[in-house]
């Protein structure tokens, strides 16, 4: 099977059509066959498409996923208490680490506000008891 672009010469719409071959695409459009799906005009061509190339470097959300795995390697996870864990590693309370966990946006304000170090993750992290 191919996919195609194809514009009605006539109003100019754009439409996808699937075809078993490009000749069998020529054949059906020489016989009237294929159709604008909007007016019906059997003036069809193709229109300009894009070749279908993979993307180099991999999928972008993969890469970025895979680097927050990375880092988030060597970090506990906290969950809730993530904004008290935090603020009592920045008082000296408790012995600094890297943890990670769940706090609402004005929560991180006012860790940052605090002269807390906090960083935003770019994707969710489930639980350690949600992942499979």
């Amino acid at each position: 099977m191919i996919v195609f672009d194809l514009q009605c010469l006539d109003g100019g719409e754009i439409f996808e059509a699937w075809f078993r071959s490009s000749s069998d695409y020529e054949d059906q459009r020489a016989g009237g066959l294929v159709q604008c799906p909007t007016c019906s005009s059997t003036n069809i061509g193709k229109a300009p498409m894009a070749p279908r190339l993979p993307r180099k470097g991999g999928d972008p959300l993969a890469r970025l996923a895979a680097a927050q795995s990375e880092m988030l390697k060597d970090s506990r996870w906290v969950g809730e208490k993530f904004v008290e864990t935090a603020r009592a590693m920045h008082t000296g309370e408790i012995k600094a680490e890297q943890v990670h966990g769940s706090a609402t946006l004005e929560q991180a304000k006012a860790l940052v506000e605090d002269g807390v170090p906090v960083a935003a993750l770019p994707l969710p992290v489930l639980p350690p008891t949600q992942v499979n």
